[in-house]
C-alpha cells in the first residue's frame, strides 16, 4: 500500500528505524524551533502533506524515548489522520516533564502508524446481551 505524501520547506519522509517497526519516525518541520514548558502543549508543523488510501488512516503515536527521558508525548495519542485530509501533519505535543522541552527542525518528534480502518453499520437497541462483566467499569477487573 502506497501513501503519497506532499513535503514542503525541506521536510523528510518518515523512516522505519528498523526493519521491526511498525511506525515510522516523523520530524518536526525544517526551520522550527520551540520550548514547550512543564504543563503546555504545542501543535509542531512537520512540512508534510498526506494522501492516504480510502479505508485507512494514519495513527500519530509517541515516541517511548522521548516519554521516558523528558516527560513529552502526543496529547491526543493516538492522534487519527482521515483519508480525505489533506493538510500539513502537525503533532500535539506535551510536556509532562519538570524540565521546558525544546523542540528544533529535525528532531523525531512522533510515530506515524497506518492502519486499516473500517466502518460500523450502528444498530440502535433498546437491550444488551449479557455477559459476565455487564456494566462494570473503571478497574473492574483489578489493577
Amino acid at each position: 500500500m502506497i501513501v503519497k505524501l506532499r513535503l514542503e520547506g525541506g521536510a523528510e519522509c518518515p523512516v522505519y528505524s528498523t526493519e521491526g517497526a511498525a511506525g515510522a519516525d516523523i520530524k518536526a518541520a525544517p526551520g522550527f524551533s520551540a520550548v514547550i514548558r512543564p504543563g503546555e502543549y504545542l501543535a509542531i508543523p512537520t512540512g508534510i502533506y498526506p494522501e492516504i488510501p480510502e479505508g485507512y488512516e494514519i495513527q500519530v503515536r509517541p515516541r517511548s524515548g522521548l516519554a521516558l527521558k523528558h516527560g513529552i508525548t502526543v496529547l491526543n495519542a493516538p492522534g487519527t489522520i482521515d483519508s480525505d485530509y489533506r493538510g500539513e501533519i502537525r503533532v500535539i505535543l506535551i510536556n509532562h516533564g519538570k524540565d521546558p522541552f525544546t523542540v528544533t527542525g529535525g528532531d523525531r518528534i512522533a510515530q506515524l502508524v497506518v492502519s486499516e480502518a473500517k466502518k460500523a453499520v450502528f444498530s440502535v437497541s433498546r437491550s444488551l446481551s449479557d455477559t459476565e462483566r455487564g456494566e462494570k467499569g473503571f478497574g473492574s477487573t483489578g489493577v
